[in-house]
């Protein structure tokens, strides 16, 4: 499936910000527990967890809501599974106690943490964690009828596994998705720390088939096709559209007959003379022998009317060697100089661009260029005045195709060039662009060429650029037929990592999963197109600033999302309580959208454990499970 493909008609430029939506009337309810679950961690006698498991744990939805019916589950902390009937009030009812597990003294393999979900209305599929499947089927009254029970088996999978997803190809055959942590055959005699152990994880798919079970025999788990990845898969979900399972992770997902792929890195276990310290700050462990990068070409910052750009050149160029054209779209620019060499430290990246194309249009007839040569120095500074065509228009780059070099060998004007803060500290750009080096090393500019800390104009003075950087979660998308097998249009794709900002609201009535994935500060929502040849992820709307406002949340513990809006909701603490914000979607012509704020918990309820949402009557309602409250959203 091609890569994702961000349309710029869909992006808003004039966007400013959101507006605080208060809903009408009470629309949160909260409901006390009879049955309570947990997050603590599970007790284990095998080595500390990975860094990829706790992340997993961390984003561990205990809730699963049916598609089909106004019912949900959970495992509580004594391993009941709990249905809930939404009504007013709801209705909470043990349907099946699962057995538990001792774990003996001997047992290296981690336990998951117990998972339910609906194989249709009346089906239920139970993991206890510890490595049994069971198949409930609900009754009237409050217990339930086991249908057939599962085990892991040395000849399939061994390991504790969760449930992730399942696709239902009839009404009594459907095939289910399990993730399980890997462990090498000899992992229980290895005497690597928990630093050098290889971490994998295992994506299998059981086919159930609920006319041959037998609860009266204990069944091996028959695996019909297993993947293997570096991480906990994100997203699992069945794609009607293009008939195949979809996995989303941090990694991709490969057979186990086939090698790695070359383009996907590799894990590499150092031994422990090949450790590295970690440099403090301002401390350079390699000396002299560090390269500095390069400066960028030039520098720009942008007003509501017009976008200035400062290219360095050196002082002793004649001003009849510069020649600048401008069009409505299009600038021509170059520069014949031939002492460069002799600046003092690098030379000076030399601008040289011949109809190059523009981010958007400006007024040729207005704009204009000046030359600073500032003779007593070594670094003069040519700056071009852009009149924007389109007043109030926020530009992302100075050329349309910045920011899409991916490789060392492109072109040099097509890298991305951070908008500078402040107009004033252009003068700068001589003073450090002799010592860049210098101001590398130290840490003070990662430039080098004074180009401040790199904001946008919507975030002035609010941006942080190392944690907006970070929102999101690096992933791949991997792509597997019904026959476990890759599709004919995905067998030779190059998975390309992209910033994933939302997963789809689980519950939710959708035909096929959406993804929101970051596009600079925006939010740009993708819907899979399945008669497109090869199929492909069309950008349908956006969220304007989305991953601007996400940057704000320091606690946020869920990130899912509807055609109409995102929800972005806090994990929440004892005493302290989380909230829900709610970003709606806008007009591409809108300057403002709408946002509203909800308490979820009070400060009684505890840590927010899961969400979901049904269609109740008066429309969408979402479903959150603290660990001691229920608590319903209405809709406003």
């Amino acid at each position: 499936m091609e890569p994702f493909d961000v349309q710029r008609s869909l992006i808003n430029s004039k966007f400013e910000g959101y507006k605080l939506d208060l809903p009408h009337g009470e629309v949160v309810v909260r409901y006390d527990l009879p049955y309570r679950p947990t997050q603590a961690t599970i007790s284990s006698n095998a080595r500390p967890l990975a860094f990829q498991e706790v992340q997993s744990r961390i984003t561990h939805n205990h809730l699963t809501l049916s598609n089909e019916t106004n019912h949900a589950l959970y495992v509580d902390s004594a391993n009941r599974v709990v249905l809930i009937t939404l009504a007013d009030p709801p209705t909470f009812r043990v349907i099946y106690e699962l057995p538990k597990t001792v774990q003996g003294t001997a047992s290296f393999r981690r336990p998951e943490y117990p998972s339910a979900i609906f194989f249709r209305s009346d089906v239920i599929l139970a993991a206890d964690g510890h490595g049994l499947l069971y198949v409930l089927k609900l009754r009237d009254d409050d217990v339930s009828q086991v249908l057939g029970v599962f085990t892991t088996s040395s000849d399939s999978l061994e390991s504790p596994f969760g449930i992730h997803s399942s696709h239902r190809e009839s009404q009594d055959v459907a095939i289910v998705l399990l993730t399980a942590r890997y462990y090498e055959p000899n992992f229980a005699s290895s005497q690597r720390s928990a630093k050098s152990e290889r971490v994998e994880f295992d994506v299998c798919a059981i086919r159930i088939d609920l006319p041959i079970l037998d609860p009266n025999v204990l069944s091996p788990l028959r695996v019909i096709w297993q993947r293997r990845g570096r991480e906990v898969p994100i997203y699992t979900g069945f794609v009607s559209a293009v008939n195949a399972f979809l996995l989303i992770g941090g990694s991709v997902y490969r057979e186990l007959n086939f090698p790695q792929r070359p383009d996907e890195p590799s894990i590499y276990e150092p031994s422990p003379d090949e450790y590295a310290p970690i440099p403090r700050t301002n401390e350079n462990l390699d000396g002299d022998k560090q390269d500095s990068p390069k400066p960028h070409p030039y520098s720009w910052t942008q007003s509501s009317d017009s976008v200035s750009v400062a290219f360095p050149l050196p002082s002793n160029t004649p001003k009849t060697k510069i020649k600048v054209f401008f069009s409505p779209k299009t600038l021509t620019l170059h520069v014949d100089s031939e002492d460069s060499d002799s600046l003092v430290g690098p030379s000076v990246p030399i601008a040289n661009y011949s109809a190059k194309l523009l981010w958007d249009s400006i007024s040729p007839s207005t704009s204009f260029w000046t030359w600073d040569r500032e003779a007593d120095r070594s670094v003069g500074l040519l700056t071009l005045h852009l009149d924007k065509a389109n007043e109030g228009t926020r530009w992302m780059q100075v050329f349309a195709a910045a920011a899409t070099s991916t490789s060392a060998d492109s072109q040099q004007e097509d890298a991305e060039v951070p908008e500078t803060l402040d107009p004033s500290e252009l003068w700068h750009i001589r003073e450090t662009l002799e010592k860049y080096t210098e101001a590398l090393r130290t840490g003070q500019d990662t430039s080098g060429l004074g180009l401040g800390t790199g904001v946008p104009s919507l975030g002035q003075g609010e941006m942080d650029e190392e944690v907006d950087q970070s929102i999101g979660r690096e992933a791949c998308q991997t792509w597997i037929g019904l026959d476990g097998c890759a599709p004919s249009w995905w067998k030779n794709a190059r998975p390309l990592p992209f910033n994933l900002l939302s997963t789809p609201l689980p519950g939710a009535l959708a035909s096929d999963p959406t993804l929101i994935i970051k596009s600079h500060i925006d939010g740009a929502l993708f819907t899979p197109i399945g008669f497109a040849d090869p199929p492909r992820w069309e950008h349908t709307s956006s969220f304007s600033a989305l991953a601007f406002v996400l940057a704000s949340k320091r606690d946020t513990r869920f990130t899912y999302h509807t055609d109409q809006a995102v929800f972005a909701f806090e994990g929440g603490t004892k005493d302290r309580g989380g909230n829900v914000y709610i970003y709606r979607v806008a007009p591409v012509s809108s300057k403002w959208a709408k946002q509203t704020v909800l308490k979820i918990d009070d400060g009684r309820g505890g840590s927010l454990l899961g969400v979901g949402a049904w269609s109740a009557p008066d429309g969408l309602e979402l479903v959150c499970l603290t660990e001691g409250e229920l608590v319903l959203v209405k809709s406003s």
